[in-house]
């Protein structure tokens, strides 16, 4: 069975910059497992699973625009402090909620002085190409309960 829309994918992946820096990798904890098709995955890496199969082995090299995005500057602000009242020791690198024109998103505090926070809302892989090292593991068409719910069902069952 080729990987396509619908097919629950389990798979290994190591991800690095693209100066081969490891970012991430399930080789040494559970594999991914996910429904292809539903923006699970980021776009470029998505696409280069289709027809793929069951023992493939493959590197691919996803440009900036198709993982998480471009980086903008805008998304950088720096707040008056009083804004986080009620919030302790803020210190650099903790990830926010913040009420946006979009809605809530996910902040980093980047830098904190006496009266003041700067806040990073790019997503923190933002702007870089990524490389993908993937091995396929499974393949399975997905149930239509994993369809509806829109996540692949572990042994026994949802629990919704």
């Amino acid at each position: 069975m080729k990987i396509a829309n619908s097919t629950v994918v389990k798979m290994h992946y190591a991800v690095m910059d693209s100066e081969k820096n490891l970012i991430d990798s399930s080789y040494d904890h559970q594999p991914l497992e996910f429904i292809q098709g539903t923006g699970f995955l980021i776009p470029g890496l998505e696409d280069a699973l289709n027809d793929k199969l069951v023992g493939d082995k493959f590197t691919v090299e996803v440009e900036a625009k198709q993982a998480y995005g471009e980086r903008h500057d805008g998304f950088v602000q720096t707040v008056p402090k009083e804004l986080f009242q009620g919030i302790e020791d803020l210190d650099v690198g903790m990830q926010l909620r913040a009420q946006t024109d979009e809605g809530e998103q996910t902040v980093i505090v980047i830098d904190v002085q006496d009266d003041s926070i700067t806040v990073d809302g790019n997503h923190p892989l933002a702007g870089l190409d990524l490389v993908f090292d993937v091995e396929i593991l499974d393949i399975r068409e997905a149930t239509a309960d994993e369809i509806a719910h829109g996540h692949v069902h572990s042994e026994g069952s949802c629990d919704h």
